[in-house]
Formats: C-alpha cells, structure tokens, sequence
C-alpha cells in the first residue's frame, strides 16, 4: 500500500514538512505517462483524478464576482455580487475579505475547488473592455483589496487565482497583443498589483494571461520564475488561460497547469519533449508536485488535512452582495443636499431610463454567472417608497442592443405547464433523448449538459405580451437554426459568427429577429431547433431567443419621459452602458454613453431640477451634464441586488461609502492614456510609470487639462473634519511608516471617511509621479464621533526599481488628503 494511504499513517497538517516531503514522494511514484497527463486539464473545468493515489479531481470556475460552477445553466443559480471596480470603490479592505468569503461559501456550495479570480490588472485606459473586471488604476489600492478577496477565499478551504499575470490590461487583439513594458513601470506597476496577493494573502493559484510581454507569450515567459517563484516564494499552482498554452515550451517556464483538456498543445507532444530531453523530468516533477500540494490543501487529495478545517462563520450572500454595493457606489454630485431624499415628503416619483428596468448587475464574458434573480433600480424603488407614493416609469431611451432575454416570468413550458422553457435534445434520426424544464430563453453549454449522442435541441415556450404592438422576437446563435412563431416557419438557415472574438457568440451571437403583431396578453408559440456542430475544439453551444426593442421615434420617448418628470416631485433617471459596450474580448470605442441618452438627461433635468441620475456602468463613462442636475451617483456594475441599494442610498437608509477606484475624464481627448490598439502587434507602455491619476498629473503639471472626477473622490451624507496629522520626522530606509490622522464626524449623520496618504519628492534625481498613493484607512463615524485612524505606509512606498529595489535617501513629503487632487496636509519625513 502506497505510505500516503496507509491507515496506519496519520495525515500530515497542510503545507508542513512532513506533508511536502509526502507530496513530493507521491509525485515520483507516478509513471512519466501520469505525470504528464495530470499537467492538462480532464476536461473545460477540472484536472485528472487519479484514484490509485487518492487524487479526485480538482475543480475550477469562473468567475470573480460570482462562481458559476461547472456549467451555465440558469437552475444552478449562484449569487451575482457587484463588479470587481463596485469593490474596489469600497476601499476597504475587510469589505474585500467578506466578499471573498462569499465566493469560497459559494465554490463548497458548488463543489468548486478554486475560483477563477480576482482580477487585477489595471485601469491603464478607460477603454479597456474588461476594466469592470478590474479594480483600479492605482497598484497600492489593487494590491490591497486583492489581498482581501484572496483571503476571503481562501478562508473556506478554497483557492483563489489572481490574473491575468500578466500586463494585460486591453482586450483588443489580447490572444496575439504583446505588451512592451520597460522594466521599472512593470515593477512598480504591474507586478506591484498582483504581489500582495501572492505574498501576504499566499495565493494557492495564478493564471497567465494570453497576450505577451516584452516579445514573450506569458505562459512561456520567465516572469512566471521571476520574481513570481523566486522573490516572491509562491509555491501554488501557474493555470492557463483557457487555450493560452501555445506550445510545449512553456513546460520550460514555470506553467504548471494547461486548461482546457483534454487535448491541448502539452499531452502526447510534451511527452515526446521530456523523451527527448527538450524538457527536463526535474521540470515536470516540479509541477507535479505544485498540482497534488493545490489539491492537498483544498482536500482532493486522501491521506492529507486539507489546509482549513476550521471555517469562519457563514455569511449571507445576498446581504454581502447588497453591502458591497452601498459601500462602493459613489456620490459624485448632491447639490442643495438633494439626498438624500425623504420618502414622507414625496407623492409622486418618475423613474425613467432603460437600465432603471433592465440594469447590468454584471458584465459580459467568462465573469457571467446565473442569480436566481435579480433586483432593478425600478423595482428597489417600488418596494422601499410608501405605497402613497406614486412611481411612473418611461423608459426614455433605448440602451440595450440588440435581442435580449424574455424575462422569465414572460415564459411558459407548454409541456408542463410552469414558467420556462422546454429543451429536447434529438438524435440524428429525430428520436427524442431525452429533455428539460429551463427557467430561462438565453441557453449556454460549455463543455457539459448535452448528451451523448444528440444531434440537435429542441426549444418550445409561449411567450405572453405584455403590451400591444409590434414585437421584435428571434434568436441568436451560430450554425443551423430553424425558427417558428405560431406556428409559422420564419427561418431556416446558418447563422455565421463574422466576428474573430473567441466566445463572442456566446454572449453576443449572430441573430435572426421577425415581427409579430400582438395584443397585450396575447400568447406566442415559439419554436426553435438548432444542429449541433459534428465537431467542436472547445465543446460549447449558444443560443439566445429572445425580443429586441426597435424606437421608430427616439423624441417621442424623450418627450415622455419629460412629461413624467415633470408632473412628479423627483426624477430618478438611470443610464448606463450595454453588452455590446463593456465585456470581455473587445475594447471600447468612446466613453460616450450609448443611445440617446445624454439628451435624456439633458431635457429631463431641463424639466425638472429635482433630477438624480444613477450611473450604471463598469467603468467611466461621459456625463456633460454633470453640472446640470441635482445629484449624481455611480452605481457600477452593482450585482443582484443594485436596485435595492440604490434605493437604501437615495431613500437615506444607508450611506454612499465609495471613492473613485479610477479616474473620470471630462472627455475622450483629455485621457494621457489612451490608445489599447496594437501596432504591428505591439502595444507599447510609453507612459512609463504615469498611469491613471499619475498621467493626469504629469498632463497637468505641464498645462494639460484636469479631469473631471479625481482619483480617490467621493461625497457622502455628512461632513468630516482631519485633525493634525503625525508621523516620525525620521526613519532608516526599509521601514514602514505609521501616520495618525484624528478625524471627526462634523455633520448630523453617521457616515464613513476614507484618509488616503500620497508620497511626493521633489528634487529627486529620480523620474517620480508628482505623487503616489502609499496607504489608506477608512473609518465610520456617529455624529460628533472621533476616532485616529493610522494609515500604514509600506517601505516600499519610498522605493524605486533599478535592476533592484532601490531607496533615494532624503526628504519626502506625506500628503494627507482625500482624493489625489485635494488640499494635502503635507508633513516632511526624512528616510536616511
């Protein structure tokens, strides 16, 4: 019997010596073939068992403000939390820890064994695709919240995976793009941001981004090494990006693990290179043994104490999901003291904007996970006003692209007669094999859920109108698909994706929309069958029936929602960005908002100086209307229950506690940094060390223009007071630095205020940012109520790279403030 069996040997505690020593003797007790093997994935989301050693699988999911599982299907529902951008708006770094914990609560829920996040690179451009994904422009605030979301992961037993390591901060071309980072702004920027995560929180995981850096794909790249292995002493587990392993040289670098299997570019090719010497044994040992450490600790593997077998208390996912959105959302306007507002004095409130009905609780791509529901900005506001309270609600402009999901309640099995879907799958000859209720219209298979065998899918509903009119119903996939309304055959062809964004079909796929006439409550049968592909790489399927919204006259919606704003008491418009906007595999254009929205705004306010717009995006967006309405509040990506928060803030029930996590421009020509497009495949880091509040204030230091929102900025409810800040005078290099800043809450409401600290130098013989976020501490207050907060300033903060790290012995300044463009108490430190 194998020693790590053996009933008689007791199971070693998690990451002990005794366990690696038991680790690594299991790993050389494995044939070269099952070595090998183990070193790419089973399947779309788990790694090989092997049942001799006692190795289950090891399973992994998508995504970082959820876990999905292994499957898209709607029945499995997870909880949706806000977008990485809505957490780091908290900037806090317990908030963190308590959303990581959600997560690790969701993954045992799920039978997940690592999450497939956070992720961390960084706001560079405000086009960035991906940056509600992301949590922020600035290195220090990224580290620190991933940190805490590590942990709170990982506090469950579970592993987290920081990525995409690394400097991949664009979608544009990212399968192919090569990042040109010079060695200090890779350092000090985007190395920084992954590198609490790694040595402070001990990620179990790492993922390797897809694009390359500095002419090296990432999962071949030496960074994996260094400083990632050597500096930073991580002994985890380096996963692909899904299909990022391009060859068998990355078993050269330190790329343990290639998803997805079970076929790849590694298996029966990186064999033959470890025959021939082009790989070494050592190497494949090595990652050998960095798979059963990863699943020892997270309990796949017998003989072994999983590294947590005392877990924290259980928290609510849904209250977490609705704190983190109260505490990110950002108040960036409230003239007069608009809010908040008080429900006893209203009769009448017009709520007006498409995302007020249809928001983005999160964004688009491999980030997608299935709530069992979800609660509208609309729908917050109907429960939590009094119910004398009139709400009317206009729609005002069209926001939402393209077909959309029939809400579920909207849907009726006509097999079984209960709300949903009804899913056959065929075989070739037409026989049934077998079938489903689904819940919802958008259906998603990736790499599991169809039968073996089938040859096509089947789906029948009947779908209710809620109003009378013409109605723009379809579906959307790619490949053969026959459509029927009613009876009546409307299409039956192949759909093409003309797309080259992997994935993109699957959450914007090609599509075929009819009109149909009905009245308000009239009954559509609709049928579709879809022809599965004979062969697929990636085995994942797509298909989305669905209603898209066609305005004949964009005015004559303005118009009505001006009539409604002006016969209420408050206008509450909610606007927002689209799928087609901010989601994986592509970049943004503009800033602009979609659609007519702006003019909505516009003439609502114009109607009504009462007027409280609720930015709903992942990421900056234009408002030239800022200084024309009564009050402004971002709300980001908010979660499953954005409604309901931005309901608790405008109703006064709970404070708006974030700070900007990025920038905000006033336009797009202002941003320093801009461009995500490769050039002869290469996007080029010139801006060196100057990236987000940096750039803009290198840009104003030379003339250029402000933003319109600075970094760090936010409004609340109350007031706040900072007292005499302090801090030694004097202190050796490579020693951190506390500063104690007294606060006090000088309004008439509880409320939170964050202290950021920034490091400045002049005279340097250094290139320096005119300054740099170094620490930060936020504090609640009561009324009257005082507290010190001590900010930590990290020794690093005073360093430089320069083939190491290096300190510029001398005067600094602290800069106490709250926001990086703020009037700063400045105090002089010496570092000797």
């Amino acid at each position: 019997m194998n020693p790590v069996l053996s009933p008689a040997v007791s199971a070693p505690a998690p990451d002990s010596p005794d366990a690696e020593a038991r680790i690594r003797e299991l790993a050389q007790s494995l044939t070269l073939d099952q070595q090998v093997q183990l070193l790419t994935g089973a399947d779309v989301w788990a790694t090989h068992s092997i049942p001799e050693i006692g190795l289950r699988r090891v399973v992994m999911s998508d995504g970082p403000s959820g876990v999905r599982g292994e499957d898209f299907d709607e029945r499995h529902d997870s909880i949706s939390l806000p977008s990485s951008s809505a957490l780091s708006a908290t900037w806090s770094i317990e908030t963190a820890r308590r959303y990581g914990q959600v997560l690790g609560q969701e993954a045992r829920r799920k039978g997940v064994h690592a999450v497939l996040g956070p992720t961390i690179n960084l706001h560079r451009s405000p086009l960035g695709g991906r940056h509600f994904e992301c949590m922020s422009e600035d290195p220090r605030l990224t580290a620190t919240m991933a940190a805490g979301y590590v942990s709170g992961v990982q506090s469950m037993g579970v592993g987290a995976t920081p990525k995409h390591y690394l400097a991949n901060e664009a979608e544009t071309d990212r399968f192919t793009a090569d990042s040109v980072v010079a060695e200090r702004p890779l350092r000090e920027l985007y190395l920084a941001a992954f590198e609490d995560a790694i040595t402070e929180a001990r990620a179990w995981l790492v993922m390797s981004s897809y694009n390359s850096i500095n002419g090296t794909t990432a999962s071949e790249n030496k960074l994996l090494e260094t400083p990632l292995s050597t500096e930073w002493g991580f002994d985890g587990v380096v996963v692909s990006d899904w299909t990022g392993v391009r060859s068998v040289d990355a078993a050269n670098a330190h790329q343990d693990l290639e998803m997805p299997g079970p076929v790849g570019h590694w298996g029966p090719k990186l064999l033959a290179a470890v025959n021939d010497g082009r790989v070494s044994r050592d190497a494949i040992l090595e990652k050998v043994t960095r798979i059963l450490r990863l699943a020892a600790r997270v309990g796949s593997l017998e003989g072994f104490t999983p590294a947590v077998t005392e877990l924290p208390a259980q928290l609510n996912g849904a209250a977490v999901a609705r704190e983190v959105a109260v505490r990110g959302a950002v108040l960036v306007r409230n003239e007069g003291g608009l809010l908040p507002l008080d429900a006893t004095r209203l009769s009448s409130v017009a709520v007006i904007g498409h995302n007020a009905e249809e928001a983005r609780t999160q964004g688009g791509g491999s980030a997608t996970v299935m709530p069992k529901y979800t609660v509208s900005p609309l729908e917050g506001l109907r429960k939590a006003l009094p119910a004398d309270v009139g709400v009317a609600y206009v729609r005002g402009a069209k926001v939402a692209e393209g077909l959309q999901a029939f809400p579920r309640n909207s849907l009726r099995n006509p097999l079984s007669g209960v709300p949903g879907i009804r899913v056959t799958f065929l075989a070739g000859d037409g026989s049934e094999i077998s079938g489903e209720d689904r819940l919802a219209s958008h259906l998603i298979w990736f790499g599991v859920g169809i039968p073996e065998g089938a040859a096509s899918i089947r789906m029948q509903a009947d779908w209710t109108a809620e109003t009378a009119g013409v109605h723009h119903l379809g579906v959307g996939t790619v490949g053969q698909i026959r459509l029927a309304l009613d009876g009546d055959e409307v299409f039956n062809s192949e759909l093409e994706d003309d797309t080259d964004v992997l994935g993109a079909a699957l959450f914007d796929p090609p599509k075929t929309v009819h009109a149909i006439e009905t009245t308000a409550g009239q009954s559509v049968r609709i049928e579709a069958e879809y022809q599965l592909p004979t062969q697929q790489v990636i085995p994942f399927t797509a298909i989305l029936l669905g209603e898209e919204a066609v305005v004949t006259d964009p005015q004559a919606e303005i118009d009505a929602a001006v009539e409604a704003a002006r016969a209420a008491d408050v206008a509450v418009v909610v606007v927002g960005t689209n799928a087609a906007i901010e989601s994986e595999g592509f970049d943004r254009k503009d800033l602009d908002l979609p659609g007519h929205q702006n003019q909505l705004v516009e003439a609502v306010a114009a109607a009504n100086p009462r007027t409280v717009v609720v930015v709903n995006s992942g990421s900056p967006v234009l408002m030239p209307w800022l200084d024309r309405v009564g009050a402004v509040l971002l709300g980001w990506f908010g979660g499953q229950e954005f409604g309901a928060a931005v309901a608790d803030i405008l109703l006064g029930n709970e404070e708006p506690g974030g700070r900007l996590p990025t920038t905000w421009p006033a336009a797009l020509e202002d941003v320093p940094v801009l461009n995500t497009t490769p050039i002869d495949g290469k996007v080029v880091y010139t801006e060196g060390i100057h990236v987000g509040y940096r750039a803009w204030l290198k840009q104003q230091a030379g003339g250029g223009a402000a933003p319109l929102l600075p970094f760090g900025f936010g409004l609340g409810y109350t007031t706040f007071e900072l007292g005499g800040a302090h801090a030694p005078q004097s202190v050796p290099a490579g020693q951190d630095v506390v500063v104690h800043v007294p606060v006090r809450n000088t309004g008439t409401r509880t409320g939170r205020e964050v202290v950021q600290v920034y490091v400045s130098r002049e005279d340097s013989a250094v290139e320096r940012p005119v300054r740099w976020l170094a620490g930060f501490a936020g504090t609640h207050l009561a009324p009257g109520g005082t507290d010190t907060v001590e900010v930590r300033i990290p020794a690093r903060a005073f360093g430089h790279y320069d083939g190491g790290w290096q300190v510029e012995r001398g005067s600094f300044r602290l800069l106490v403030g709250r926001h990086a463009a703020d009037d700063f108490q400045a105090l002089e430190i010496e570092v000797r």
